[in-house]
């Protein structure tokens, strides 16, 4: 039998490399802290709660030194088990601050489940919120920590200077895959770094966007795209710890969202239930879709109905996640929004991998 060589096409990237920075994870999202002072950076969508840039710096500086005093260091892994709240951007900052390692538990877990990957990622440390202490006192954890706790979150002094290896992982987030218990990914400070730069590249996000984050903080989507690149361009991240429908279009609305990723079922009902009628969305400029294939015809019919801009990505957790996305828009230097859909005729991807167009597909 011969086998034919299958041919493979090379498709150079019109955009340049990355200049991705040697530095850690919580030195790069937080580098606008300070000239941002008292730009909300983070909100809590049900309650209005706001963190400024200068507060949310100052409360990592707090959080960074009760890790210290706990003892805490480079190579510990500390564990959140909590919906999305703005105190969850708070402690994964911090623990990369102190070249810890950050593990994202889903909040839906079961003790035992809880109890798997804590084991199986040697958490020493857990973060949770009053609903879910139970729980994790039945997954065998003696003292859960509670956000807020002053003994953590308002230590006084000044952690000890601990110099972040680039190199070294930064955040253990697991993967179900597709078969057996969730697997565990190492990402490194390098590796986050990078795909925080490419997204910038096909994202373009500034100052001047706000984000409702709605996929889950412990998931890589949400924990990548949604809080930590939107940080790191100074935007604004809205936060909502679950999902109901009419609570998502109200954050829209209420914050003049101009982005926001959601999954394929989210999209769906943005393209066609009744009640998206009732909110007003058009500062909306860009919906993202990722986690699961979206047929273009919905992705057409969401476009049309929002009047934004609408694609989807494809990535994976140990991709930190994106590895294919559209390169949508940019903005000029006075501000206005240059909008572009996919290159025409065949439907092109946008590859962050080598932050430009990966060929047709």
């Amino acid at each position: 039998m011969t086998v034919q060589a299958a041919t493979r096409e090379i498709v150079s990237s019109p955009w340049p490399a990355p200049d991705v920075p040697t530095v850690g994870l919580a030195e790069h999202v937080l580098r606008h802290a300070l000239r941002l002072g008292d730009k909300p950076a983070l909100v809590d969508a049900p309650s209005g709660r706001t963190l400024s840039y200068r507060e949310l710096a100052h409360r990592v500086d707090r959080a960074t030194a009760g890790l210290a005093a706990r003892g805490f260091g480079p190579g510990d892994v500390l564990a959140v088990h909590a919906p999305n709240i703005p105190e969850y951007a708070v402690i994964a900052l911090a623990t990369a601050a102190r070249g810890g390692v950050i593990t994202t538990t889903n909040p839906l877990y079961t003790a035992a489940e809880l109890r798997h990957q804590l084991d199986d990622a040697g958490a020493s440390i857990l973060v949770t919120v009053p609903p879910f202490v139970a729980t994790a006192r039945e997954a065998g954890v003696r003292d859960p920590i509670l956000f807020g706790d002053p003994a953590l979150f308002d230590a006084p002094g000044i952690a000890p200077p601990v110099g972040v290896d680039p190199e070294a992982v930064v955040a253990l987030l697991y993967s179900s895959g597709t078969t057996g218990l969730p697997k565990g990914v190492e990402l490194t400070h390098r590796g986050l770094l990078a795909n925080l730069m490419q997204l910038q590249t096909m994202l373009g996000l500034d100052e001047a966007d706000t984000v409702v984050a709605v996929a889950p903080f412990f998931h890589t989507l949400g924990f990548t795209c949604l809080m930590s690149q939107p940080l790191a361009a100074g935007a604004t991240v809205v936060s909502l710890p679950r999902f109901d429908l009419e609570g998502f279009l109200g954050a829209i609305q209420d914050h003049g969202a101009t982005a926001t990723i959601v999954v394929p079922p989210i999209a769906r009902a943005l393209a066609r239930h009744p009640v998206v009628d009732r909110y007003d969305l058009s500062s909306l400029r860009f919906v993202g879709c990722g986690a699961a294939p979206l047929s273009k015809e919905l992705e057409q019919e969401c476009a049309n109905r929002l009047g934004c801009v609408v694609h989807q990505g494809y990535g994976m957790t140990e991709r930190a996640p994106a590895s294919r996305y559209p390169a949508w828009s940019s903005r000029s230097a006075t501000g206005a929004v240059r909008r572009a859909s996919c290159c025409p005729g065949p439907r092109r991807v946008w590859s962050t991998a080598r932050s430009g167009c990966a060929g047709p597909s």
